[in-house]
């Protein structure tokens, strides 16, 4: 959405397609996904990103022979000192230094002695670590002709109401895959 701040809390749909929506990560069978080696990946980087960025929590998940669906909740409040992007200042360092008369030469100062401010990498920041390791461990894993389709859709859920549908859309997806199939 124009103008919208993808950085702020709130709660978003993704869904990421295959380039050519080439079915690569396994297959429905009786209505359940089962993921080959590559469709592993795909789930094991979802959870990756969610492990490096303490700000984001996962409400769903679900990886399908061409595409991926779930919803993420950027949440401020839930930064610790820990994790890609964040660092909880510690002036101390710096406070010590000073009090203690010690001379602060550039050279003195090092990257970790700096004050680092907590950085809220926007929605489409994190689909891209996301897009991008996955993408590396799969070429690795022996596809190196596997894509992402460019860019991926999202929807900022605004009410409980929209919430629960999507969390029922991701869990019956793999039961609605014959209806849907878009395989190439």
């Amino acid at each position: 959405m124009a103008g919208y701040d993808y950085s702020q809390n709130a709660l978003y749909f993704i869904t990421i397609c295959v380039k050519d929506r080439i079915c690569c990560f396994g297959k429905v069978v009786n209505g359940q996904m089962e993921c080959n080696e590559y469709g592993d990946i795909a789930h094991l980087q979802w959870q990756w990103l969610f492990s490096q960025y303490s700000y984001i929590v996962s409400h769903a998940f679900v990886v399908m022979p061409n595409h991926v669906h779930g919803v993420i909740e950027i949440d401020a409040s839930r930064v610790v000192g820990a994790g890609r992007d964040l660092t909880v200042p510690d002036l101390s360092v710096l406070s010590e230094r000073v009090g203690a008369g010690l001379d602060l030469s550039v050279r003195d100062l090092s990257v970790r002695d700096l004050p680092l401010p907590i950085k809220i990498k926007p929605l489409s920041q994190l689909i891209g670590a996301y897009k991008t390791t996955s993408s590396a461990k799969i070429h690795l894993a022996g596809m190196p002709e596997f894509n992402w389709q460019r860019s991926f859709h999202d929807h900022i859920i605004r009410d409980e109401k929209a919430y629960l549908n999507i969390i029922n859309y991701i869990k019956n997806n793999p039961k609605k895959w014959a209806e849907d199939c878009f395989c190439k």
